[in-house]
């Protein structure tokens, strides 16, 4: 029978010192160290669900600006500068799973995950406040459609680098998956401001929701720079 993982609120034992990095219970949910064949496949695994990321977003990010253009959609040209943030979220993460020791870029990486959390933020509140006072976007299809494929595509890439992360014990890599939720977090709300703004015309839906939105970055790029993401 393998002994529990200890709790990290009581501290641990008297003479003992409790082991954060990635061969430790509480990282790897694990009573043992992780054997050196599964961090590997692990490694792979962060480094092509970086990939996909990449790829889908920096889509998604020409798709929305293009869109929003020719719609007058801040909110929808915001949506596609929230995915160059995340671009260069996941890029953070690759770099630094390029590394033959990758926990040595572990805090560089978290460090600008941090900021693009923070950068996505600054906008996005600016955005809001100048959207409430602007110009009213008109319909878009496009950006509806954009945000409902992207509500479905974010929580997957995001659980499936979340759930790698905690047993890798990577605390960017569990960063970069709250960064891909918190895009999902935006396609609805991106979603819901179209439909409102399509059926109800209530064009002010959309930037009180980001608003909001730019709270909880605010808070999650907090816990990016003090890396409190992994256990």
């Amino acid at each position: 029978m393998t002994e529990p993982c200890p709790d990290r609120r009581a501290g641990p034992p008297v003479g003992e010192t409790l082991s954060l990095g990635p061969d430790s219970c509480c990282a790897s949910g694990q009573s043992r160290p992780m054997d050196a064949a599964r961090r590997a496949v692990l490694r792979r695994r962060v480094r092509w669900l970086v990939a996909g990321t990449i790829t889908y977003n920096v889509a998604e990010a020409i798709v929305a600006v293009s869109a929003g253009t020719v719609a007058s959609s801040s909110a929808l040209v915001a949506f596609g500068l929230d995915s160059v943030a995340e671009v260069l979220s996941a890029v953070a993460v690759a770099w630094q799973f390029a590394s033959a020791d990758p926990e040595r870029r572990e805090r560089a990486a978290l460090r600008v995950i941090a900021v693009s959390f923070f950068l996505l933020a600054a906008y996005v509140a600016v955005d809001s406040v100048r959207s409430l006072f602007g110009d009213e976007a008109s319909h878009s299809t496009v950006g509806i459609v954009l945000a409902a494929v992207s509500l479905v595509v974010m929580p997957v890439l995001s659980g499936a680098q979340r759930r790698t992360g905690r047993e890798l014990g990577s605390a960017s890599a569990v960063a970069d998956s709250k960064q891909t939720l918190l895009c999902t977090y935006l396609s609805g709300v991106l979603l819901a401001g179209l439909l409102a703004n399509a059926l109800f015309g209530w064009y002010w839906a959309d930037p009180v929701a980001a608003l909001a939105i730019a709270a909880v970055a605010v808070r999650e790029g907090l816990e990016a720079w003090r890396g409190e993401h992994c256990c």
